[in-house]
């Protein structure tokens, strides 16, 4: 019943073509590992209560495993939100309030979430997308670009094998740097713990233009690569960490503001 529920609550969000998945597994478990090492007791007492203990890390990939699911058939456009190049700071900070009717419904989907979630806070359904959905509004090749489905059809040769940008921002990275997602969170909790103020008392509307403007730097950066993979890691991962630590930081928040 409560499948139901979340189904027609969001049913007007219409499917259309678009990405594959958001950070891969690993990436998706660091942000959710961030965001559990920073709730408040009660917020994780009450979490674990809906999905197991440490859950939300668990099913932090479970959206993606269910878009071939009959059950939530308009999913597969909830993760992404694609924007033209060269678009000026108030009409990418417009698409958070005025929904864009072609690429991706992200933020729609997102806030639609985030209302039955408050209005229902033992949804197990709807707490495993906002989870997810965290992390994928933090990727940047999920607001990437609109003619090439964010990145997908931008082919590149990552360590020698065939691959797209999308997929270097979704696992290449990530993969190339070789820690698993404990050891990974770990490292990032500890290197980017003075930007935990900062990241907190950023608004949606500066996280998104600084999600945007480094989108458009990988773009620029990628017209003039000459294809080495490990001086790419090393130019990007900084940044990759920080979009990661900013989406564990802020799905805590939320977490702690519903549940704590």
């Amino acid at each position: 019943m409560r499948k139901i529920r979340l189904l027609i609550t969001l049913c007007a969000l219409t499917l259309s073509a678009g990405q594959l998945l958001a950070w891969g597994p690993t990436g998706h478990r660091i942000v959710t590992q961030i965001a559990y090492d920073n709730l408040t007791c009660r917020a994780r007492h009450r979490v674990d209560r809906i999905l197991g203990e440490k859950g939300i890390v668990y099913w932090s990939t479970w959206a993606d495993n269910i878009k071939s699911d009959t059950v939530y058939p308009s999913s597969h456009d909830w993760h992404y939100q694609d924007f033209n190049p060269g678009m000026c700071d108030s009409a990418v900070i417009a698409t958070l309030t005025n929904y864009p009717t072609v690429g991706g419904n992200l933020f729609r989907s997102m806030d639609s979430l985030i209302i039955l979630l408050r209005n229902d806070r033992s949804n197990a359904d709807a707490l495993k997308f906002v989870v997810h959905l965290m992390g994928d509004r933090f990727c940047p090749m999920h607001t990437g670009h609109l003619d090439d489905l964010g990145g997908n059809r931008v082919l590149l040769e990552w360590f020698r094998q065939p691959r797209n940008l999308h997929w270097v921002w979704d696992e290449g990275i990530i993969n190339a740097v070789g820690y698993s997602y404990t050891e990974y969170a770990e490292y990032i909790q500890h290197r980017y713990s003075n930007q935990k103020q900062t990241i907190r008392h950023m608004s949606w509307e500066e996280l998104l233009l600084h999600n945007y403007h480094l989108t458009e730097e990988i773009y620029q950066y990628h017209d003039c690569w000459n294809g080495n993979a490990f001086v790419y890691t090393y130019h990007f991962a900084p940044a990759m960490e920080w979009q990661l630590y900013a989406a564990g930081i802020r799905l805590a928040m939320l977490l702690n503001e519903i549940y704590g």
